[in-house]
């Protein structure tokens, strides 16, 4: 194993990571195709149901009427963001519907009918956000409800503040979009290079940052030069060029690309003193912080061999994917799979009527051609995966431990530092899914942790009723002693006092 990875170190020296594939990109089919905006729906259907697990509460009622931009559901903290109306209207239903998850699972669904109405219902005057406090822009950030718009989906406002606490020095912005098909964050840094600086600067002074770099893949020049353009004033922003290399847009090795230093397993990128962030989170953190704007919407891409015009399309959140796809022509061909984000970590949608959601930047119409259904094999030990591998992984061991439910021997080979990437099932010859088994693994692994957490918790529960039980039963003990004694001596008072009065009678 030892003189396998040092043999693929020497082989990929020169590139900035070990590892890493290059995909069919597919980018030309969207990729000169401006940003255009999408005829608001007539309905828009907004789940309460977070990427993270938590259930957002309702704070509007069905009849009620909203104003584009209100505040209609909220969580119990702030890892928890808030969700507000992408349109103006009433809400007509509060109910299950069906979610992005590949299960097609329900979730409680609010959903609103749109009057056509297109302004904002609160209207705030602009401000110079470069005078306000760290702490306010944070707030601003938090209240917008803004997430990683990359596609991880963690509260942007959370992210500030650790880094803010943790003294982190560096802002690293990802304008890599290194997965095939997706060409949204090229066009928003061609279309709006401005505000993504401005976003970047707000970033820094909310976190307290000396400098920022914006790292560019090399496939995009367009973007590079309206950047380089946009920061030219900007002595705190640095524009850097980085290799098209899958998976680039990975944190860890954005920063290994960039800075040459590695983040430590198991550790965050602020142990390095670095924040990452995407461009288009840089661009929402602009708008919320400028004109206290919420993130009710997202330029997403919609592309594959199937879509009849790909685009770049602004999309309402809650708006239904079957009528993006519609609003660009429609299928021409039947869709053998449907994918939120890209084709290397996205999700299939288990059905057209799924509502977007804040992390889905991509929506993928796949002909039968581009989805790959070739019968898999016994793995040939070519070694093909270990090479791909970005972590420095062994993925046909991973998988081998998965399939024969050996999750301990599975995770004993770093199944939890790989990243899902799809980089290895992507060159293996045998088509293994190699990545199903990882996920199934962790899932197995989850749901052990899970029982265990839950056993611990029941002996606690019982633990602590014991001695409930014990304390009690001392106390009745205790209480019934004080009560016998309390007896005898009233007992003994009347006696003492008999024998005195004849002792005084006799006298």
């Amino acid at each position: 194993m030892n003189s396998l990875t040092k043999s693929l170190s020497k082989l990929f020296s020169g590139q900035p990571f070990n590892g890493g594939i290059h995909p069919t990109g597919y980018k030309e089919l969207s990729q000169e195709t401006p940003i255009s905006t999408l005829v608001s729906p007539k309905r828009v259907y907004l789940t309460l149901q977070q990427r993270n697990g938590s259930v957002l509460t309702p704070i509007v009622k069905v009849g009620q009427h909203v104003y584009k931009g209100q505040l209609v559901a909220k969580g119990p903290s702030d890892m928890s963001v808030p969700l507000h109306s992408p349109v103006n209207g009433e809400v007509i239903e509060i109910a299950p519907y069906i979610t992005p998850h590949p299960s097609g699972i329900k979730g409680a669904t609010l959903v609103i009918e749109n009057n056509g109405n297109p302004r904002w219902g609160v209207k705030h005057e602009p401000s110079n956000p470069f005078e306000l406090s760290p702490e306010t822009i944070v707030r601003r950030v938090l209240a917008a409800g803004i997430v990683g718009l990359g596609g991880a989906g963690f509260p942007t406002g959370i992210k500030l503040r650790l880094a803010n606490q943790k003294g982190v020095h560096t802002l690293l912005i990802n304008g890599g979009e290194c997965e095939p098909y997706l060409t949204c964050d090229d066009r928003l840094m061609r279309e709006n290079a401005a505000e993504i600086v401005s976003g970047v600067r707000l970033m820094c002074r909310a976190i307290g940052a000396a400098q920022a770099i914006i790292a560019v893949e090399d496939n995009k020049p367009e973007a590079l030069q309206a950047i380089e353009r946009a920061s030219s004033e900007s002595e705190e922003i640095k524009v850097q060029t980085v290799p098209s290399l899958y998976p680039m847009g990975s944190e860890r090795h954005l920063i290994k690309a960039v800075t040459g230093q590695s983040v430590p397993p198991g550790q965050l990128s602020t142990t390095l003193g670095i924040l990452v962030h995407n461009v288009a989170t840089a661009r929402a953190v602009f708008h919320a912080v400028r004109y206290q704007r919420p993130l009710i919407e997202r330029v997403i891409t919609v592309s594959g061999g199937a879509v009849e015009k790909p685009a770049n399309l602004v999309v309402p959140l809650g708006t239904q994917i079957s009528q993006i796809i519609a609003a660009c022509g429609g299928l021409k061909m039947e869709a053998a799979r449907i994918v939120a984000g890209g084709p290397m970590m996205g999700q299939t949608i288990p059905s057209p009527f799924v509502s977007v959601d804040k992390s889905m930047g991509g929506i993928l119409a796949l002909s039968q051609d581009e989805v790959r259904t070739e019968q898999t094999h016994d793995c040939v030990r070519c070694g093909r995966c270990v090479n791909a591998c970005p972590m420095g992984l062994m993925p046909f061991q991973m998988a081998s431990h998965s399939k024969a439910s050996d999750f301990d021997g599975a995770k004993s080979f770093g199944l939890e530092h790989c990243l899902l990437c799809g980089a290895c099932s992507y060159v293996c010859p045998s088509s293994i899914p190699l990545v199903q088994y990882f996920q199934h693994a962790r899932g197995a692994l989850n749901a052990q942790r899970a029982m265990t957490r839950k056993s611990g918790q029941a002996r606690q529960l019982t633990e602590a009723r014991q001695l409930r039980l014990a304390k009690e039963a001392e106390a009745k003990k205790a209480a019934k002693a004080a009560a016998k004694a309390a007896k005898s001596s009233r007992r003994k008072r009347p006696a003492a006092r008999r024998s005195k009065a004849s002792t005084e009678g006799e006298a």
